[in-house]
């Protein structure tokens, strides 16, 4: 059970018994101690607040999680177009510092490759 149902539970447990204890003191023709009320009210609040601190955990785990696979994806698709543009960055690097070794160019990746 998660926390947040937990603290629901919580909070609807003791709600119905300190309102069943009310009623049971009427109706004997008595009055529940206000330590008790107050108990009971302290108690359900914070189970309240509680529930609705742990939805909100729960929305921002998944709003950051979703934001993570985005950009774990958008990173691997920048990854794979960039090898393509550097080629023929170094290649022209290479050759307009006169560098005396012989640059053979790379294929076309992807799709280009298999046409040549």
């Amino acid at each position: 059970m998660t926390l947040k149902w937990l603290a629901v539970v919580v909070a609807v447990v003791s709600l119905t018994s300190g309102v069943t204890g009310n009623v049971v003191m009427v109706v004997n023709g008595g009055q529940l101690p206000l330590i008790a009320n107050i108990s009971v009210l302290t108690i359900a609040g914070t189970a309240v607040v509680l529930a609705v601190v742990a939805e909100l955990y729960d929305r921002l785990n998944d709003r950051i999680s979703a934001l993570t696979e985005f950009l774990v994806a958008r990173l691997n698709d920048i990854e794979a177009h960039t090898g393509d543009r550097n080629t023929g960055f170094v290649e022209g690097y290479l050759l307009s510092h006169g560098q005396e070794a012989a640059v053979v160019p790379f294929g076309r990746r992807g799709r280009g490759a298999a046409e040549h």
